[in-house]
């Protein structure tokens, strides 16, 4: 009995004594950002939710108030046929999400240029699922837009912004 307890604790034990800690969210270094987006965009209600939720950046509905301007280009959605069955029907599609950003300070003064964010996920393709297929596709859908929100975040907690003035 002594000898499972014992296989139990040794990995919790490695691994608190490596110094490893799960993924935190650490806060943007800016008071107030302004976020910048076309109406209706994915990532950008992705990324609202994530930084109302923080409670160390506010965001302000004008850029003149604002710390930093966070600029999001349009997201633009793909989709292509990956392969095709012996019988010519679609066996597997491509989805794609891209999308520019770019970060600018009250002044105008880039603080991270602008960069391009561009997912893929690839799917199976059955007639039969028609419904269960058209799930999954919104699920890899959403599956990109948290992964490209979750870059921008990280981009900004990145950024150090310049002091003085």
């Amino acid at each position: 009995m002594k000898r499972r307890h014992f296989l139990t604790l040794l990995p919790a034990a490695l691994v608190a004594g490596c110094g490893f800690q799960l993924r935190r969210y650490d806060g943007i270094p800016f008071a107030t950002l302004y976020l910048d987006a076309p109406a209706g965009g994915a990532v950008a209600q992705r990324l609202r939710s994530s930084l109302v939720a923080n409670r160390h950046t506010r965001l302000v509905a004008s850029a003149a108030e604002a710390e930093a301007v966070l600029h999001l280009g349009q997201e633009i959605r793909s989709k292509a046929i990956l392969s095709l069955s012996g019988a010519g029907r679609v066996a597997e599609y491509r989805l794609g999400l891209t999308l520019r950003y770019s970060v600018s300070g009250r002044d105008g003064a880039v603080l991270a240029p602008e960069e391009v964010i561009e997912l893929t996920r690839d799917m199976t393709y059955d007639d039969a699922q028609i419904l269960a297929k058209g799930a999954e596709e919104d699920l890899l859908h959403r599956d990109m837009t948290d992964t490209a929100a979750l870059r921008i975040v990280r981009r900004l907690q990145a950024i150090k912004p310049a002091t003085g003035s």
